[in-house]
Parts: C-alpha cells; sequence; structure tokens
C-alpha cells in the first residue's frame, strides 16, 4: 500500500477537530514519578510523555484517542489513554470518532508544518485550528479515514515483523541464561570515585558543530543523551563509557558503546580497573540513577558531589565490585526481556 497514486485534498484542522488546552496544572509542583496516569508535556520525544502524577480526576483528559502537540515546539503526538497535560498543551478531539491509527497518519500530515512555528510563533489554539494540512480523499472529496486507518495498519505489521526478526536473532545469539536473583547478595556501599575514573567533557558551541555522524552527548533525559550529530574532534571523544549530566537533566546517564562526543555538562564515567561492557554499565546506570531524587538544578551533582556518592553494588568475597554477577544478571535479564518482546508482537501480528 503506496501514497504514490492517493488523491490529496486541503482541509482545516478546526473544521476536522475541537481543539483545546490542558488544565492549569504546575509541573514544578507534581511528582512526576510517583503517580500512575501519564503526564503530557511540550516535550519532542517520548510521546510527549514527562513522568506519571496523580493530580485529581477533574484534571484528566479521559477522552482518546487525541493528538497532543505543544504550543513552542508543535511537535504533534497520538495519546491512546487517559492523560493529565497543562496549559501550553493543545489537544485536538476528533469531530468524527477515529483510531489512533488514523490519527497518527493526521498527526504526521500535521508534522509537516512545524518549521514555521517556533517559541516566537507558537502554534496557539487560534493559530492551529486555522492550520491547513493535506489528507488522502475519497471519490466524495472527503477524508479518506478508512485508507489513512489501512495504510498505518500495514506499515506498523512490517515495522513490528522487522523488528521480530531483529529481536529473535539476538536472542538466538545470546547463550541461555538462568534468571538469577539479587535475594541473598552481598551489598556493598562504594564510592562513585572508588569505582569509576570521571573526566570531563568539552564545550562545543552550535555554531561550531559541523554536521557529520558522531553522536554528540548533550545534558538531555532522552534519546540516549544524543542531541546532534556532528564530525567534529576533540579531547571528550570516548566510547565504550557511562555519561553522566550533572548541568540540565542532573543525574541522568546513558551507555554509549560508539565513538562519540561529549558536551561540558556531562561527565565521562569509566569503570576503573575492568574492562566494563553494556551489561555492567546498564546495572552501574541504574544504580546512579537510585540517588537522582536529592539533586536538583539548585543542588547540582557537581564532580565533588559525585566523588563522594555513594551506590550500592554487589561484591564478591573480598569486598569488591561482582562484576561477573552484574555481567551474567544483567544478560539474563535482558535474554527475559527479549523473549516477553518476541512473544508480545508476534501475538500483535496476528491481531
Amino acid at each position: 500500500m503506496t501514497l504514490e497514486c492517493v488523491k490529496w485534498g486541503e482541509f482545516v484542522i478546526g473544521d476536522l477537530f475541537t481543539v483545546e488546552i490542558g488544565k492549569s496544572i504546575d509541573g514544578d509542583k507534581v511528582d512526576k514519578s510517583a503517580g500512575k496516569t501519564p503526564y503530557i508535556t511540550r516535550k519532542e520525544s517520548n510521546n510527549g510523555l514527562d513522568g506519571f502524577i496523580d493530580y485529581g480526576a477533574g484534571y484528566i483528559n479521559a477522552k482518546y484517542p487525541v493528538i497532543t502537540i505543544g504550543n513552542e515546539t508543535a511537535e504533534p503526538f497520538v495519546q491512546n489513554f487517559p492523560f493529565y497535560t497543562g496549559t501550553k498543551v493543545n489537544i485536538l478531539t476528533p469531530k468524527l470518532p477515529q483510531s489512533w491509527q488514523t490519527l497518527l497518519f493526521v498527526a504526521q500530515s500535521l508534522k509537516m508544518h512545524k518549521g514555521k512555528y517556533s517559541y516566537a510563533f507558537t502554534i496557539n489554539s487560534t493559530r492551529l485550528r486555522k492550520q491547513v494540512i493535506q489528507l488522502p480523499v475519497d471519490e466524495a472529496g472527503q477524508p479518506d479515514y478508512a485508507f489513512m486507518e489501512r495504510f498505518i495498519y500495514a506499515h506498523e505489521h512490517r515495522l513490528i515483523r522487522a523488528y521480530v526478526e531483529q529481536v529473535s536473532v539476538r536472542l538466538r545469539n545470546t547463550p541461555p541464561q538462568k534468571l538469577l536473583s539479587l535475594n541473598g547478595v552481598r551489598w556493598k556501599g562504594f564510592r562513585i570515585s572508588d569505582v569509576f575514573v570521571i573526566s570531563p567533557g568539552k564545550r562545543l558551541r552550535k555554531e561550531d558543530m559541523t554536521a557529520g555522524d558522531k553522536p554528540f552527548i548533550g545534558a538531555s533525559d532522552s534519546n540516549n543523551g544524543v542531541t546532534a550529530f556532528v564530525s567534529n574532534s576533540n579531547s571528550s571523544e570516548d566510547r565504550n563509557i557511562l555519561g553522566v549530566n550533572y548541568n540540565g537533566s542532573v543525574v541522568e546517564s546513558f551507555y554509549h558503546p560508539y565513538t562519540c562526543l561529549f558536551s561540558d555538562d556531562v561527565k565521562r564515567f569509566r569503570i576503573r580497573d575492568h574492562e566494563g561492557d553494556k551489561y555492567i554499565y546498564e546495572f552501574l546506570k541504574t544504580a546512579i540513577l537510585q540517588q537522582k531524587i536529592k539533586y536538583t538544578y539548585g543542588y547540582k551533582f557537581n564532580e565533588q558531589r559525585m566523588q563522594r556518592q555513594i551506590i550500592m553494588l554487589p561484591t564478591t568475597q573480598d569486598g569488591l565490585p561482582d562484576w561477573q554477577l552484574i555481567h551474567n544478571y544483567m544478560l539474563a535479564h535482558e535474554s527475559r526481556l527479549l523473549s516477553a518482546v518476541i512473544s508480545h508482537f508476534t501475538a500483535k501480528l496476528h491481531t
């Protein structure tokens, strides 16, 4: 199913959708880790998800599926569940009930206009209602919602088949592992400075960046910390390492097996006296993130505090970090998750 032979028509968003803004929620005062309902904000990634909160039933957007789009970012997402959102996010409710597949198609068409909006020219509700988009049309010249749904459904299934095959190959290449338990394991507190050698990133201004295929790691909480792709080189270039934010999204960290550059807002953590792999680094990432709650923009995770911070790790009888146990535990955990992924998406292919 392709788009080459489709007839297209122009439609005004306000004719197809009711456009409203979210409720007044103070995002700085809500606990985004303790709730159960998704909190959608102006983020440009992760479907706009910025944590899970509890803010009272009267603030929940219970109509779905709908499209959400942030005023400044103009990034549209489809929400297929009840959610909270604030007044800087527009909610597009279809005047005729539609499937999430159809709304995903519409969202992609709407995204084509993202470039003309900015913080100085936001896609507020008034402008959004007047926004014109192109959609496939039927013989009567009306939006061909049935085609849109079939197109997205077919595309989804192609992606799922490819993903299942990719995961299956990874699982076949993974040695059988017994799922380990951490119950009964000896634990000990270690200063981060005893576990890692900490090295700085290096400032690289946006205007000095040269486009390329080398990831540039910034103080982000998404996309594995990648904020750009460059061809620059400097002293921060590294690989097989953990990047830990001390500015921006403090304490957030990501494992980087590939060669990349690090901004001066990110520290490089390399394990002392051991050649770590992705399993060990991912375990250590989780251990570090356990301390995130104590650090904020006003109490930064600077290098001095990094050095002193205690993290808990399984140990050998000699009281040293048990790297082999950590590796085996994470490898077994990955195998279990890969098996679950295959089962889940294989079932979706038959629905």
